[in-house]
């Protein structure tokens, strides 16, 4: 692909209906409920199992399209048919895409298969990255891993927060510092098996939204994990943590103008996650306006359907307009990514800024059109507005998007 596509094609098509098809049958009719039992919704997970939705072969094939469309599109789909639920599926990519970044081939193929389960038995997995004092700041992690060289063991101790599918995961896949003195650049990935002992999760955290999807505190207390269990392995994280301690952070990694591409690695890293998060929220804004408009059009006020108003009518109009041009920011970051191009302007983090953004206004806007009705549970746009929130928090807060994107067309260190 030489050059940035404004249409699907084909294959992207086909799936765009599939996941559609399963959003608009299986997952929305179940949502009202599992919003309100604010439990993990595992027949919906074995039914998208079962239909080859979830797992690692729909995802890998989502991820091999060289345009990078294809998972912001299934994405979108899903999360217009609900946010908790599109969670509580899509939850478990996370931990997919630690082990994939950093895993040897060894690892990719004994991980990734046991974070999904199969069919008859799916599991869900578990990226734990946040803690209590370390939320966008992750060169602050606390935990901690020491190498046990008597017993070929890695010894993980700490607490992660804010984890989907914390507790309840088979596998976890835990960020910890390994030389706390060198910040973020002394920090290593490992794979927690399934039923290791000292790994507890905290008790499911009652949440203003995404109520279906799993989050809890997770708790490690000598956890003990085999060497292998290090992503990428020990001799590649020697060699990685001397590299550092010889080389002190300076220029831009530092926040001068110039020089060094640390902090510009690092920022591609997350830049390329972004864009699939814009596509959830943009999902949320997408339901709530179409809703709104279907609504708006069957309502009679004054003797004539409100959607006949103009101030209905230009709300309506100007969602319209930032839902399609925000899907534009989604998958021009999503191309990028995909194709290499650098995010010289954290066009990653501008698609997460507005997609989040999007999505509060628009199921205010949404509730609004209903007027009363739309305050009521009787009418989905309340549960979209709660769940709409959490996208200008996680992933990074629409200040810390600001922030990303500042320094990136600044060259400066912004505070």
């Amino acid at each position: 692909m030489s050059g940035f596509c404004l249409d699907i094609n084909d294959d992207q098509r086909t799936l765009r209906d599939w996941v559609r098809g399963f959003a608009e049958e299986v997952v929305r009719p179940a949502a009202a409920e599992w919003d309100e039992r604010e439990e993990t919704p595992w027949p919906v997970i074995r039914e998208a199992a079962r239909i080859g939705l979830y797992g690692f072969e729909s995802l890998a094939s989502m991820h091999g399209d060289p345009t990078g469309l294809s998972l912001q599109i299934a994405n979108e789909e899903l999360f217009r048919g609900d946010a908790g639920i599109g969670m509580s599926l899509f939850g478990t990519s996370l931990a997919v895409a630690g082990i994939f970044s950093a895993g040897t081939p060894e690892q990719l193929g004994e991980w990734i298969p046991q974070c999904f389960g199969d069919a008859d038995d799916p599991a869900v997995a578990a990226f734990c990255v946040s803690e209590p004092g370390a939320g966008s700041d992750v060169s602050s992690l606390r935990t901690r891993a020491r190498w046990d060289g008597a017993r070929d063991e890695w010894v993980l101790d700490g607490q992660k927060a804010w984890i989907t599918n914390g507790g309840i995961a088979g596998v976890h896949v835990v960020v910890a510092s390994v030389d706390s003195a060198l910040g973020a650049r002394g920090q290593a990935a490992f794979v927690v098996p399934p039923g290791t002992p000292g790994l507890v999760g905290g008790p499911k955290i009652r949440k203003l939204g995404l109520r279906a999807s799993h989050t809890a505190d997770v708790f490690l207390d000598d956890v003990r994990v085999p060497g292998s269990c290090l992503l990428g392995g020990k001799e590649k994280l020697d060699a990685r943590l001397a590299r550092a301690r010889e080389r002190p952070r300076v220029g831009a990694a530092e926040g001068g103008k110039g020089g060094g591409t640390r902090r510009q690695d690092a920022m591609a890293t997350f830049e390329l996650s972004r864009p699939t998060v814009a596509a959830q929220a943009l999902g949320i804004a997408r339901a709530a306006h179409e809703y709104a408009m279907e609504y708006a059009d069957g309502r009679v006020a004054f003797g004539r359907p409100v959607i006949e108003n103009q101030a209905i009518a230009f709300a309506l109009a100007d969602l319209r307009t930032e839902i399609d041009a925000v899907r534009l920011l989604i998958w021009r970051a999503a191309w990028m990514g995909a194709t290499g191009k650098p995010f010289d302007a954290a066009q990653g983090s501008m698609s997460k800024l507005r997609a989040g953004e999007l999505a509060v206004t628009a199921t205010e806007k949404a509730i609004q059109v209903l007027g009363g009705a739309g305050y009521s549970r009787e009418h989905p746009v309340e549960r979209m507005y709660r769940d709409a929130k959490i996208y200008t928090i996680f992933e990074g807060t629409s200040e810390i998007q600001r922030l990303v994107i500042a320094r990136a067309i600044t060259g400066r260190h912004i505070r």
